[in-house]
């Protein structure tokens, strides 16, 4: 709007005295600049205000006065003097006609017959008629702009444009806008106003005389806008007028920068007010204009970004007077003040530049290196997302500022890494031989420096380690790592070319970094110190990662094991992401060649006794702390369990290369605290990342045994709340200096009150605290067997024992294990260590007899023997994959020639099958001998209580204990359960184990197998296993098993010779009572077979003296009617078989196993009848 450029604005200080009404402001006015405020301040002064206080009075007292002594004040009081409601009629009656007319510029209501042009009209026309001029040239402008469809036009009018009325006309538009608000909104009259000429001064003008309308009326105007404003002559008005209001109000002028952005219309508008703004207190770090442009770029909204990258690309296009090339202007100004003097002291387009300046290295200054920073990431955006073109102007000052030297400072260290990043991106920057020649002496001069910038700034992560990376990709290709390496230090996201990268990797492989150059100088690189997640950059070990994986210290014979452990030992919490896969590819790198042509280029791995510093003194408990940190702890056992199970996984590949690497000995392993470790880490999880979950599947997998459920389970309840109120009661002057010891334990009797206060002092420690102790306590564990020991000792060194076991179960298992031994004069009592319990896990149960009845005692024994048979299971497992492999290559070579091609992988199976067979065999031997503790012994069946010993005796709870265990490796591996019912145990525990294992009804899946089998004594345990499983367990599929039992034994009495008949029927027929009383339909089934067997066997005694016809006739009688043999009360024909039974004696078998089916028929009948 250049048409406008000779007329007086508003000054921003009119506006804001008439935003705040300040009179004493507007008294100051000049004559020019308070015509332009007339309009509002003639209404002010005539209408009748709204505020009635003293004070305003006493101002519009001095607005008349003001007022008074300006000419064109009458002029403006004759235009309010109209009747502005007829005015308004006539304008709505002209607008319908308009509409109907369909827009034509036909008859007028408010103008009709113009003689003479409409300037000179307005000239000569009264106050009414001038407003019904500028109303109707005002209301065919809105009209039009309302059917245009968002097309541009510009009115010619005569009205607008005649420099001698335009004051007039801007009073007579106040004026017409101020008393007809309902027919002329402000943002309507705002949008008209731009289509003709002079159009800012009038919108600036109405907006100066209603201030209140500022944020309104701009809001409006931006939310019509284009998005692209500088590619149409609308867009280019409109952000010319948006421009001038925030010039006469600039306090507003960020705040229209933000609507802007809100609405992503009118990006030029944007970048001028940014270079129309001038801050109150200059910010020498970070100019406006850069803060704008990199907030819009390198922000997190999506639709923002591409929006002004869309005005970036349009406007390389267009003449160098857009806005665009404004801000590029600023920007490399910008650029070249803060550029060492020695280096460029020219302003932008002067002709030549000294030739000295381009090799002179004086540094940047401190002030102007985060500026600088700033500039570099802001010039990448625009390049890297915008799409700028650098013009050789631009790209010679960029190289220029980035091949400077600045001070060793953490933002000297920030502004190197951005420099190398953009060079590393937009190479296209280097383009002559000089240039580059600039750049190796620049990147020669960061490789001598990097330590010293790294010790004087005080930064763990130095520019020196990025080399490294970079120059470690180049060697291994790895060229979409360097891109994602330097948007990651650039943050942003850059589509960088990789072939555009050829020119910088030749450079660093042949010039700067030779790959032997890179791992020589990567060993003596320092380790960062107290390396954790909240050093960011690029560190050492980023750099160590990548020559591990690219296998250059074992391709150089470089030994990097004492770098990576002395890492390692420098950490701290929270974790650092790069560790975990730093161990991973060492591992990797130990047990996996470089080359198969060089099967001994290997790394070593860490010594043991490197291993068993770090964790001394790391027992827990008040002891002497380790000097080495948790994090390094769980890091070495993460190192040492994920290279077993490396070592393991590989087998097969190392025997192909005849390697067999040392595998880390089972005594290291036993004095590495890993429950303890486990239990830190737990409470670390947040801090430590994904170490918690990985070292957890390593034990899962190779420690079996220390993640059983019910320790998890007992961990919940030593580490809970209400342990942790209990502490909190521990007080000093209750504490006790020293362990309770041996005599202690030996005077139970007589020092009991005073031991348990020992033992419940010791309850309030916690875990950790407890270690020292447990020596003590498990030492002392077979005084208590005696029988005058109070159980509560007992019970309150289980609940210690058990808080121990959360943080120290292997050795206190091998401890309590050595404590329970037979205490036999006679006989030395072996020490046994965690090897032989692995191997052998049944000797947990060869303790001291007395412990079978001591529950407390017995539940310890109980929770070691379920550990060591689950060690023992990864034990064997481990040990077979360790030889398998080994055996079958030695087996291979034996076999060459001998044409038998199965034969090297028999001994595989076999092995596999001895090992499946070995742990069953040590799992249902372990059954066994529980079953066996569960009998009772020879006092207790003699006692007073009888055999059972009573519900509340030790026996009791022991069976339950047992039961208990019994249940969960049932359920962890039901064929346990079936080995052990094939082979059998006495019936007398059948009421036991199937009221005791809920687990059991599984037997009723293999029970039809057990009857299948040939022994008679295996058919006569099923059938008893059965009876009792019927009554637990009332279910359609017992029914059927007991049905298909019913049909065994009617099979079997065809076939039994009479011995075995005997032997077979006589403890199974009373198993029919049970059958009944849980399946009464198998009454029918039942009763027949109790008639075939008594038919049998009459048949056999029917030689015999005594006649036996009577007792088939009874079973008969008593098959079709039961009913009346109860009811009619023949007592003396149910006691009759047994008199006779008892005169019989033994004599005869078949006698007795018939006085038995009379005796299993009565027993069916009466327990139905009592049933009913």
């Amino acid at each position: 709007m250049s048409e406008s450029a000779g007329l007086q604005f508003v000054s921003p200080y009119a506006f804001e005295a008439m935003q705040k009404v300040d009179v004493v402001r507007l008294a100051a006015l000049s004559d020019p600049e308070l015509r332009l405020l007339l309009p509002c301040l003639v209404r002010m002064a005539l209408c009748a205000p709204a505020d009635q206080s003293q004070s305003w009075a006493q101002d519009k007292k001095l607005i008349l006065r003001l007022l008074s002594g300006v000419e064109a004040v009458n002029s403006i009081v004759a235009l309010l003097s109209v009747d502005f409601h007829a005015l308004e009629q006539d304008a709505r009656k002209e607008q319908q006609l308009r509409h109907k007319a369909g827009g034509s510029n036909g008859e007028s209501i408010l103008v009709s017959q113009l003689q003479h042009g409409l300037t000179l009209e307005f000239e000569h026309s009264d106050p009414l008629r001038r407003l019904r001029l500028a109303l109707s040239e005002l209301l065919a402008i809105m009209n039009k702009v309302a059917d245009s469809n968002g097309e541009w036009f510009l009115k010619s009018s005569e009205l607008f444009e005649s420099p001698v009325y335009l004051e007039e006309v801007a009073d007579v538009l106040c004026i017409l806008q101020a008393e007809l608000p309902s027919l002329l909104p402000i943002i309507d009259v705002a949008e008209a106003l731009l289509h003709v000429r002079n159009g800012d001064w009038f919108l600036c003008l109405l907006v100066a005389n209603v201030p209140d309308s500022f944020n309104e009326v701009c809001r409006g105007l931006i939310k019509n806008g284009e998005r692209q404003d500088e590619e149409s002559m609308g867009g280019r008005r409109r952000t010319e007028a948006l421009r001038q209001l925030c010039q006469m109000n600039p306090s507003q002028a960020l705040n229209i920068r933000a609507m802007v952005v809100e609405e992503c219309h009118l990006p030029g508008l944007g970048v001028a007010l940014t270079l129309d703004y001038k801050p109150d207190t200059a910010d020498d770090a970070v100019s406006p204009l850069v803060s704008y442009v990199s907030g819009l770029l390198l922000g997190t909204n999506g639709k923002v970004r591409t929006w002004f990258s869309m005005f970036i690309r349009n406007g390389q296009q267009r003449e160098s007077s857009s806005v665009l090339w404004q801000m590029r202007r600023q920007l490399l100004l910008e650029l070249v003040a803060i550029l060492p003097r020695s280096r460029s002291t020219h302003e932008p387009n002067d002709s030549v530049e000294d030739a000295e300046s381009s090799s002179g290295y004086s540094g940047l200054r401190e002030e102007h290196v985060v500026k600088a920073s700033a500039l570099l990431r802001l010039y990448c955006a625009l390049m890297g997302i915008a799409g700028l073109r650098p013009t050789d102007e631009e790209a010679e000052q960029l190289l220029q500022l980035m091949t400077s030297r600045p001070p060793a400072t953490p933002a000297g260290v920030r502004f190197v890494s951005l420099s190398f990043c953009k060079l590393l991106a937009f190479p296209t920057l280097v383009s002559t031989p000089e240039q580059e020649q600039l750049m190796v002496m620049w990147l020669s001069w960061m490789i001598k420096e990097e330590e010293y910038f790294e010790s004087a700034a005080g930064v763990a992560a130095s520019f020196g380690e990025m080399l490294l990376l970079v120059a470690m990709y180049f060697h291994s290709n790895q060229l979409s790592a360097i891109i994602e390496l330097v948007c990651s230090t650039l943050g942003m996201k850059i589509a960088i070319k990789p072939s555009s990268l050829s020119k910088m990797k030749t450079i660093f492989t042949q010039e700067i970094f030779t790959e032997q150059v890179v791992t020589a100088h990567a060993v003596r690189v320092a380790v960062t110190n107290n390396l954790s997640a909240n050093i960011t950059g690029f560190l050492p070990i980023h750099c160590i990662y990548q020559l591990l994986r690219s296998r250059a210290f074992t391709k150089h014979k470089v030994s990097i094991k004492d770098w990576i452990y002395r890492q390692l030992c420098e950490t701290s919490t929270p974790l650092h992401t790069q560790l975990l896969p730093l161990i991973d590819v060492y591992i990797n790198s130990i047990l996996t060649p470089a080359s198969k042509a060089n099967p001994e280029a290997t790394n070593q791995p860490i010594t043991e006794q490197e291993i068993l510093t770090v964790y001394q003194g790391s027992t827990g408990g008040r002891a002497v702390r380790s000097r080495y940190s948790i994090t390094t702890q769980l890091l070495i056992l993460y190192y040492i369990l994920s290279y077993e199970e490396a070592l393991l996984s590989n087998t097969k590949q190392l025997a192909l290369m005849q390697r067999k690497p040392k595998s880390y000995s089972a005594i290291l392993m036993d004095q590495i605290p890993i429950k303890y470790l486990i239990t830190q880490a737990q409470g670390l999880q947040q801090e430590l990342g994904g170490l918690h979950s990985a070292l957890l599947r390593l034990l899962a997998t190779n420690y079996p045994h220390l993640c059983m459920v019910e320790d998890w389970v007992c961990e919940e309840e030593v580490t809970g709340t209400l342990p942790l109120l209990r502490r909190m009661l521990l007080t000093s002057n209750t504490s006790f200096s020293s362990p309770p010891s041996l005599p202690a334990f030996q005077k139970v009797p007589s020092s009991g009150p005073r031991l348990m206060r020992m033992l419940d002092h010791l309850t309030l420690l916690s875990a950790g605290d407890l270690i020292p102790y447990a020596e003590a306590l498990t030492g002392s564990m077979g005084l208590l067997l005696g029988p005058s020991v109070p159980r509560r000792i007992p019970q309150t060194l289980n609940k210690l024992w058990m808080v121990l076991n959360t943080v120290m179960p292997r050795r206190l298992w091998v401890m309590t294990v050595n404590a329970l031994q037979p205490s036999v004069k006679m006989l030395r009592q072996q020490r046994y260590i965690q090897n032989d319990l692995m191997v052998d896990p049944l000797i947990v149960l060869r303790c001291d007899q007395r412990v079978y009845r001591c529950p407390p005692l017995m539940d310890i024994v109980l929770h070691m023997l379920n550990g060591y048979l689950l060690a023992s299971k990864a034990y064997l497992n481990s040990h077979l994959k360790e030889t398998a492999d080994f055996d079958r290559q030695s087996q291979t070579i034996s076999n060459l020639g001998l044409g038998q091609a199965g034969q090297p992988d028999t001994p595989e199976v076999t092995r596999e099958e001895l090992k499946n067979a070995l742990l069953a065999a040590q799992d249902s031997a372990a059954v066994q001998i529980l079953l066996e503790v569960c009998l009772p012994t020879s006092e207790v069946q003699t006692g007073p209580l009888g055999p059972d010993g009573g519900l509340l005796s030790d026996l009791r709870e022991v069976q339950c204990l047992i039961c208990c265990l019994l249940h969960q490796m049932f359920i962890a591996d039901p064929n346990i359960a079936k080995l052990v019912h094939f082979q059998g145990y006495p019936q007398a525990l059948l009421p036991l184990t199937v009221a005791g294992i809920p687990s059991i009804h599984i037997c009723l899946d293999f029970i039809p197998e057990l009857l299948a089998q040939p022994q008679l004594e295996k058919q006569i345990f099923a059938i008893q296993l059965l009876s009792h499983l019927c009554t637990q367990y009332a279910l359609p599929k017992s029914l059927s098993v007991a049905r298909l039992a019913v049909s065994v034994m009617a099979t079997l009495l065809t076939v039994l010779t009479r011995a075995k008949r005997f032997s077979f029927f006589m403890p199974t027929l009373p198993c029919l009572v049970a059958f009944c009383q849980a399946f009464p339909p198998l009454y029918d089934d039942v009763a027949t077979l109790l008639v075939q067997v008594g038919q049998v066997c009459a048949s056999d005694v029917s030689t015999k003296t005594r006649d036996i016809d009577p007792l088939i006739t009874r079973l008969q009688y008593l098959k079709v009617k039961p009913q009346e043999v109860v009811s009619g009360g023949d007592k003396s024909k149910l006691s009759l078989p047994q008199r006779a039974a008892e005169e019989l004696g033994g004599a005869d078998p078949d006698v007795q196993l018939c006085y038995r089916i009379e005796a299993t028929f009565m027993d069916i009948i009466s327990t139905s009848q009592h049933g009913l």
